[in-house]
């Protein structure tokens, strides 16, 4: 069914907002502002699709992290169904991270 009150923009930026509470346990900063999350994409039915990726194929928190994000992000009304996908292209830097991580890291 097509959702005529919430537009994909507007998803999206939800998403964005929630995903911004959602922190990698071993690092105070969220995975947004990591530069973890590479592309949100919503869609006229409610559709989100995330393409996010982990600091390394390691991650103690590989398997919770991605489901905590769909968990969150299936909370925003108007949203019908969440895919999150994990990606390794391209890998992930520490240059990723937002100016604001980098300095709460002691990185700046």
């Amino acid at each position: 069914m097509q959702n005529t009150e919430i537009t994909p923009a507007q998803l999206e930026s939800r998403a964005m907002q929630i995903i911004q509470t959602v922190f990698d346990p071993e690092i105070p900063v969220n995975i947004y502002e990591l530069g973890l999350v590479y592309e949100i994409k919503a869609d006229d039915y409610g559709h989100i699709d995330v393409k996010m990726t982990l600091t390394s194929p390691n991650c103690p928190v590989a398997e919770s992290l991605p489901q905590e994000v769909k968990s969150k992000i299936s909370t925003i009304e108007g949203v019908e169904h969440v895919k999150v996908e994990i990606v390794w292209e391209p890998p992930w830097t520490p240059e990723m991270m937002s100016d604001a991580a980098k300095l709460e890291l002691g990185m700046l």
